[in-house]
This record gives structure tokens, sequence and C-alpha cells, in this order.
């Protein structure tokens, strides 16, 4: 099982910015693709970003939020500008490696209030 460790979450005012980090514990020759999804109370989890052979992002985020990679480190970042407190989840990473499927990270709290 990859380990994931997550960083970067907090408060944050709407209109205002967030970077999360995570790293993965695992060869970018064994990674398929990284992302990030999230979970509002309430509500089911949903994909937010992926970044393998291509980058996808849920129309609710696409222009605000950019998922990016660093291969020689195993890791996977999400910026996110301009949040809204729609935006507020737990927001987890998740790998795809070809060895081991698909892992998750603990999480992280995202909150956007005023």
């Amino acid at each position: 099982q990859v380990q994931l460790v997550e960083s970067g979450g907090g408060l944050v005012q709407p209109g205002g910015s967030l970077r999360l980090s995570c790293t993965a514990s695992a060869s970018r020759f064994n990674i398929r693709v990284m992302g990030w999804l999230r979970q509002a109370p309430g509500k089911q989890r949903e994909l937010v970003a992926t970044a393998g052979a291509t980058t996808h992002y849920n129309d609710s985020v696409r222009g605000r939020f950019t998922i990016s990679r660093d291969y020689a480190k195993s890791m996977v970042y999400l910026q996110m500008n301009n949040l809204t407190p729609e935006d507020t989840a737990v927001y987890y990473c998740n790998v795809v490696t070809f060895s081991s499927g698909s892992s998750w990270g603990q999480g992280t709290q995202v909150t956007v209030s005023s």
C-alpha cells in the first residue's frame, strides 16, 4: 500500500487561495495518476482534479484550481484560487500505481468562510 501525506488545508476567506500538497511513498515510475477528491458534509466524495497522461478538472473548479505534479518527488499539488464557501470540504489525495492500485491520504480540511 502506498502512503500519502497531505498538507496545506486551513481556513480562508471567500476569494482567497490555498495550496494543497501531497507526497506519495511510491516511485515515480510506478505512478499512473495522481489526483484530488473532496467530500463536503452530507455529500458524496467527488473528483476535483487528476493528473496523469492528461489533466482533468471538475467543471465546478475549472479555471480556479490548478493541479500539478513534481514527478521526481512523487508529489502532487492543488493550487486553489478564488475560493468560495461551496469549496469547503475535506480534500483527499489519491494515487493509482501499477503495483497496488488506488491509495488514499488521510484528508485535509479546507474551510472557506468569512
